[in-house]
């Protein structure tokens, strides 16, 4: 009897974006293949620019957190 299970790895990955003016927000991608890809994850961060899921400003960086 095994109680101990293994941890599914994480399906979506955390990225931090940095503004101008010194904000952070978080951003989420659910597409681990996306998440290796520096310039779709600018791509993908001003299209939620658009929609209003990140907050508008000029964006200095983006880091992966996890």
């Amino acid at each position: 009897m095994n109680t101990f299970r293994k941890s599914t790895p994480s399906k979506s990955v955390m990225f931090m974006v940095n503004y101008d003016d010194g904000r952070t927000a978080y951003l989420w991608i659910d597409d681990p293949a996306k998440a290796n890809d520096t310039w779709a994850i600018g791509v993908i961060a001003q299209a939620q620019q658009q929609q209003g899921s990140l907050p508008e400003g000029t964006i200095t960086s983006i880091r992966r957190v996890r």
